[in-house]
């Protein structure tokens, strides 16, 4: 990831050395360092190669009635009605999902297509809806808690008829690594615990809860259970360790 990062810096160093685009923009291309997230990276390019990517974490036809429910709940959460009437950020906020992290940057879309353009969030590289990963993760910054919603496609199985053990861990160290860095800014997995208690069916909805545990210098400690939607049945426990990096150093910024 490193070396795809030094290519991001070079890449907006090029852009902003071209005649054409100085003579088109007043302002030089920049890039920004890290602030909350390794995904939200850096550049900042010029509006013409702005675009909109398709966010995985909005519903599709796939999904199921009841992560639908889960989905609104959650999202309805994100933005509350004062008693005045008007709108505010409420407690919960949906993480958009893209199968690229470069997307996160403004300008991301531009350079996916020039850096490893192949590329895909392993999460994220399958175009058939509802065949694979789909899932979407909300975050409460005051609590310090996430929830992911996870319906588990057909090309997931392990033992006949229920989710392979690998996709379950997959999801577990996404959604706690993804609220590390979020609480953190850019980390690194360096240990996941998992303790498997019961399968999970394919195609079923269930939800993954991480919360804080602990922050100790560059170590942040999560927490995460899988469970069913009612909260009924534990299918799996994990506790993980994140240790932060500083990534914005090798782009020179």
């Amino acid at each position: 990831m490193a070396r795809s990062l030094v290519r991001i810096f070079r890449v907006c160093q090029s852009l902003g050395s071209l005649p054409a685009i100085k003579s088109q923009f007043a302002h030089p291309v920049t890039c920004v360092s890290f602030r909350t997230s390794f995904i939200r990276t850096m550049a900042a390019l010029p509006w013409p190669f702005s675009s909109t990517p398709r966010d995985y974490s909005l519903p599709n036809s796939s999904w199921s009635s009841e992560m639908m429910q889960l989905y609104e709940h959650y999202n309805s959460q994100c933005e509350v009605e004062t008693e005045g009437g008007e709108k505010q950020r409420g407690p919960w906020r949906r993480l958009p999902s893209y199968n690229r992290s470069l997307k996160y940057a403004t300008g991301g879309v531009y350079l996916s297509k020039i850096i490893q353009s192949k590329a895909r969030l392993f999460t994220r590289n399958i175009k058939t809806a509802g065949a694979a990963f789909e899932y979407v993760m909300f975050v409460n910054k005051v609590e310090q808690r996430s929830v992911c919603i996870f319906q588990a496609g057909h090309l997931l199985e392990g033992p006949p008829g229920h989710v392979h053990g690998g996709a379950i861990a997959t999801m577990l160290d996404s959604v706690t690594g993804t609220h590390a860095t979020y609480l953190s800014g850019p980390v690194m997995t360096a240990n996941l615990n998992i303790n498997y208690r019961s399968p999970i069916p394919l195609g079923s909805t269930v939800l993954l809860e991480s919360s804080l545990d602990k922050k100790e210098g560059r170590k942040t400690f999560i927490s995460c259970k899988v469970t069913s939607t009612d909260g009924s049945k534990l299918h799996t426990e994990a506790t993980a360790l994140f240790l932060s990096v500083n990534v914005s150093h090798l782009l020179g910024v």
